[in-house]
């Protein structure tokens, strides 16, 4: 089967916004204004708002195209009683306190003008309690003409009442998330119809919430269809945290947030440094500490999971509004961090910032890994720089978006790849050792002597086939 891809994934670089904590509107317009938002600055709850808006969203847009953004993702942005608006009340309205549709269709046009493309969370396996379907359900009882949409299993319905049996299936028993009953025909086509809406209103694709939850036949491989058939371009990623091969056949996703490498890279350039409290609860394993060598079969094997044209369009990040920050499970180590975000910007598939992290943004498990962003007077600058020289280099080689991976050594510290595309052939090394590191090694895949430091420093020198190579401790570097 010839499997299709969006190409603007490949070439794209993504920003995930959590629109409540990234930036509030210099001059809201026509907003829903609440009194009693937390400061910015405290620390963030599970129930608080800090009012950050899309209106803020198209203020920063400067910043994120200069940083070299080309790509946002946003968690969830339509009615909601919920910071995190993954409760959904309105999948047709863009919630109030971010500016309503009115700032949603100014953000579009703000980010198009950029040429900075736009995806959305799309939550489709639950709605919320608020939501008006299962409202009417709980103000009209078994009259309500909706309730075949859920899944009722007796009466009467407890849906705030712990002590009590909720009475009908709700996402991982949160009585305030009711599941949708997607094998029931009007709940597929309102889904698919949502799906379609908001793909003409402007998006360029969607972020699919536990897509693995909806086991109806048929139902993504349908999501795709329609998708596609708008926009044949439009990217459709799906949150799933382990192997995905069912759902990465060309059919029905384009990819997947790859927490696969999330966790393997973690577990290397981290190794011991990953504290436990903030990773042993989580959907990925970032530990046991992986030598070089396990490391380049793990990621050997990771490239073999799916086609190639879909690891080219693979959602590869470090961390999300799920887990805690890179910097916070890693004590606070600034080259783990550096060493991580160094090879995700030259794995394949699509590398993607999790606000804040490009200005070292700290946190830990939810809700403290949805900070708000940092003044400039808190900004790490040296993070951001080693960031804007990665993007750059992404950008301008294009052999680090789409040319071929070959491991070309590994050993205990010492992990050497190349990206092979056509006439142009990089080199990146990385020592997650704290001392000096010198090897040897020969190199058959190569058909020339990269010996450039386009990032990084060491020493390199070709003798006859061989590369001879040094790394300062805790380094690594890019060779053109």
């Amino acid at each position: 089967m010839d499997i299709k891809t969006p190409d603007w994934v490949k070439n794209a670089i993504f920003y995930q916004i959590f629109p409540d904590r990234f930036a509030r509107a210099h001059t809201p317009k026509g907003m829903l204004l609440s009194s009693d938002l937390q400061p910015w600055h405290s620390t963030p709850t599970l129930f608080g708002y800090k009012g950050g808006d899309l209106w803020g969203v198209i203020d920063k847009l400067d910043y994120l195209q200069d940083l070299g953004i080309n790509a946002i993702y946003f968690t969830p942005i339509f009615q909601s009683a919920s910071n995190h608006r993954y409760h959904t009340h309105d999948y047709y309205q863009i919630d109030p306190m971010l500016g309503g549709n009115e700032a949603f269709d100014a953000l579009i046009e703000a980010a198009h003008h950029r040429n900075i493309k736009i995806i959305l969370d799309g939550v489709f396996n639950h709605a919320s309690r608020g939501f008006f379907f299962f409202n009417d359900i709980l103000e009209n009882g078994k009259n309500s003409a909706w309730l075949d949409w859920f899944k009722i299993e007796d009466w009467p319905l407890y849906p705030y009442d712990e002590s009590q049996p909720a009475n009908y299936v709700s996402w991982i028993d949160i009585r305030s998330l009711p599941q949708f009953n997607h094998d029931h025909p009007q709940v597929r086509e309102y889904l698919m119809q949502v799906g379609e809406y908001w793909i003409k209103k402007g998006i360029d694709g969607w972020r699919l919430d536990v897509p693995f939850e909806i086991k109806t036949p048929g139902f993504w491989h349908e999501f795709r269809s329609r998708i596609k058939n708008i926009n044949p371009d439009a990217y459709i990623v799906g949150e799933v945290w382990h192997d995905a091969r069912q759902w990465l056949d060309g059919l029905q996703f384009d990819g997947v947030m790859n927490y696969l490498f999330t966790e393997a890279t973690m577990a290397f350039v981290g190794g011991d440094r990953v504290k436990m409290e903030y990773v042993d609860k989580s959907s990925y394993k970032p530990y046991p500490a992986l030598s070089a060598r396990n490391y380049g079969e793990r990621i050997e094997e990771i490239l073999t999971l799916y086609p190639w044209e879909i690891q080219l369009t693979q959602y590869n990040l470090l961390d999300s509004h799920d887990t805690a920050r890179l910097i916070t499970i890693v004590g606070e180590d600034k080259k783990t961090v550096e060493l991580a975000t160094l090879l995700m910007f030259t794995f394949p598939g699509t590398p993607s910032i999790y606000y804040g992290d490009e200005v070292g943004l700290e946190g830990g498990i939810d809700p403290d890994c949805r900070r708000c962003f940092p003044e400039e007077e808190d900004w790490d600058w040296e993070v951001l720089d080693y960031h804007k020289s990665l993007i750059y280099l992404r950008h301008n080689y294009p052999a680090l978006r789409t040319g071929a991976y070959h491991v070309l050594y590994s050993d205990d510290h010492v992990y050497v790849f190349a990206r092979i595309l056509e006439n142009q052939e990089i080199i990146v090394a990385i020592n997650i050792s704290d001392a000096l590191e010198k090897v040897s090694f020969s190199v058959n895949n190569l058909g020339s002597t990269p010996n450039h430091f386009i990032y990084g420093k060491g020493h390199i020198s070709w003798r006859e086939g061989r590369i001879e190579l040094s790394l300062e401790g805790r380094s690594g570097c890019i060779i053109g």
